[in-house]
């Protein structure tokens, strides 16, 4: 597996760099956001890890620009921890947040969980649970939408896929929370919401008048039964 760590204090991915290449990865290293895009453009990166303080380029515009060609897993790494920030970062497209200072041990758990839930997504497809006029493709861990592959995020398609076992069931924002993200995820509620409406920016015909990811006021969310 290949990873691409992006910061600019060179101490800090000089450790980061030692304790993957350590359990076998890969690893590539980027001081700058312009940088971080360009390689992520001729490097299949299986997981980015993305400063969100940089020169030249920001983390959060460089995820955003990443996001335009493609859905590798991004870890946002950042100092600062508000929840408002955190909802910027996957406005942005970011799959997880790791807030510094960190233990490494956690920090690698959450790329082997990322890799996990992204492993399957370059292998050939494997039609799912369906919806309207989507299908979930179980094995690429994506979405087709009449003839298109729609590609999702990590966390977008482990959204998608729990709402479409059981269409017409009503989740709470707190029960998604505890199912994609983990009941030991410190995150605001509001991050299934960023995520919702990614899913429908994507997915539906009309994002702002959805007719297959629909909100129960007040409780939570549900695919058409």
């Amino acid at each position: 597996m290949k990873i691409l760590v992006v910061d600019d204090e060179p101490s800090l991915v000089k450790g980061i760099r030692y304790n993957l290449v350590a359990d076998g990865y890969e690893v590539e290293t980027a001081g700058d956001g312009l940088t971080a895009v360009a390689m992520a453009k001729s490097t299949d990166f299986d997981v980015i890890l993305l400063d969100l303080m940089m020169p030249r380029l920001g983390g959060l515009e460089a995820c955003a620009r990443i996001r335009e060609f493609s859905q590798v897993p991004i870890i946002i790494l950042t100092a600062r921890g508000e929840p408002t920030d955190k909802l910027v970062g996957f406005e942005s497209g970011a799959d997880d947040y790791v807030t510094k200072p960190f233990n490494i041990i956690e920090l690698k758990a959450r790329i082997r969980a990322l890799l996990r839930r992204s492993g399957m997504r370059r292998d050939g497809g494997e039609p799912g649970p369906g919806f309207g006029d989507v299908t979930i493709d179980t094995r690429r861990r994506a979405a087709v939408k009449g003839e298109t592959l729609i590609d999702l995020t990590a966390k977008e398609y482990d959204l998608i896929e729990t709402l479409a076992k059981s269409p017409g069931r009503v989740y709470s924002r707190e029960q998604l929370l505890d199912i994609i993200w983990g009941v030991d995820y410190l995150g605001d509620v509001r991050t299934v919401d960023v995520h919702i409406r990614r899913l429908r920016e994507k997915l539906e015909t009309d994002p702002a008048n959805p007719r297959l990811i629909l909100t129960k006021w007040g409780v939570g969310y549900y695919l058409r039964g």
